[in-house]
């Protein structure tokens, strides 16, 4: 598990280089007939890269505190523990933040699978991206009202709210959700170019001979 949860971090942390030189690469295919296949295996695998991101950080919400092994007691503790990073945030009751500190990493486990299948993958990519515009919005609280402390996001070493976990969750995090989702839409509103019948390219070729 922990091997699994290096290489979900790793791709979580370091996969927007990928999102990025796939916007390069896109740019640089000129031809319609080309792009679209580049553009959708990029996709895929920019999905994968976002739904790694989400696996990640539900596996560091529930993953047992050191010396405790896998089950169900050591998972609500660490849910327990959560949820006390959730109301140190201030914005819920701490009944609502008990609640929501419960619900969240089994939902980012969902959300995570949902977008490694790349099954309806437009919607669970704008899902993704207004769930992170939702943390952002979140940490951008925290820090306007002076709160010193853990962003609580799960993924990588721990983080203070602030600039930092912003700019971190902005570049790493939603700009890979949100070029998915403009990709996804893309793709699937710009019809395939058909190729030219060839009774017409002949015509074509001989209309040029004259």
């Amino acid at each position: 598990m922990e091997t699994l949860n290096l290489a979900l971090t790793w791709v979580a942390m370091h996969g927007y280089w990928f999102v990025l030189a796939g916007i390069v690469a896109v740019l640089c295919v000129r031809n319609p007939e080309k792009r679209r296949p580049v553009v959708r295996v990029l996709l895929t695998v920019g999905a994968i890269i976002v739904g790694s991101i989400f696996l990640a950080a539900a596996y560091g919400k529930m993953k047992p505190l050191p010396g405790f092994a896998w089950s169900w007691p050591s998972v609500r503790t660490s849910l327990a523990l959560f949820a006390m990073q959730v109301e140190s945030y201030q914005i819920l009751s701490p009944t609502a933040a008990n609640k929501l500190a419960h619900f969240l990493p089994f939902f980012e486990l969902f959300l995570g699978l949902w977008l490694v299948s790349s099954i309806l993958r437009r919607w669970s990519a704008l899902l993704a991206s207004l769930v992170l515009c939702g943390f952002m919005i979140a940490i951008g609280y925290a820090y306007y009202h002076g709160l010193k402390i853990d962003c609580g996001c799960g993924i990588g070493p721990a983080e203070e709210a602030g600039p930092g976990a912003l700019l971190r969750d902005g570049v790493r995090f939603l700009l890979p959700a949100v070029v998915v989702t403009l990709g996804s839409f893309w793709v699937r509103r710009t019809p395939d170019v058909a190729p030219a019948p060839q009774d017409a390219t002949d015509a074509a070729q001989l209309e040029s001979l004259r």
